[in-house]
């Protein structure tokens, strides 16, 4: 079992910046693949960002270039930070952790377990 509470939603002007983390708690963390995926209301969630256990990386093409994953896995948290922002990055944030390496890092059903959402909203 694994618990993830996220942290660092709030508001920014376009062009600022943010920091998600997303604390874990339970099983052995650093085995977990971890992703970040958002939410407006009326749309399915998507993936943002991806890390596995080995430390690479993955980034919808949306995102690319401006937001940038990691993972601390002494302090088991992984983080999502966020430059450039823009109006269309506002969505509900969620954590997500993986058990098994194998498939595609933005398919939201592989994900075993998710937080309870951190909110980013970006005015232009």
């Amino acid at each position: 079992q694994v618990q993830l509470v996220e942290s660092g939603g709030g508001s920014s002007q376009a062009g600022g910046s943010l920091r998600l983390s997303c604390a874990a708690s339970g099983a052995v963390y650093s085995s977990y693949c971890m992703g970040w995926f958002r939410q407006v209301p009326g749309k399915e969630r998507e993936g943002v960002s991806g890390i596995s256990q080995y430390d690479t990386t993955y980034y919808a093409d949306s995102v690319k270039g401006r937001f940038t994953i990691s993972r601390d896995n002494a302090k088991n948290t992984v983080y999502l930070q966020m430059a450039s922002l823009k109006a269309e990055d506002t969505a509900m944030y969620y954590c997500g952790a993986k058990r098994y390496p194998s498939g595609s890092w933005w398919r939201e059903m592989e994900y075993n377990y998710w937080g309870q959402g951190t909110q980013v909203t970006v005015s232009s």
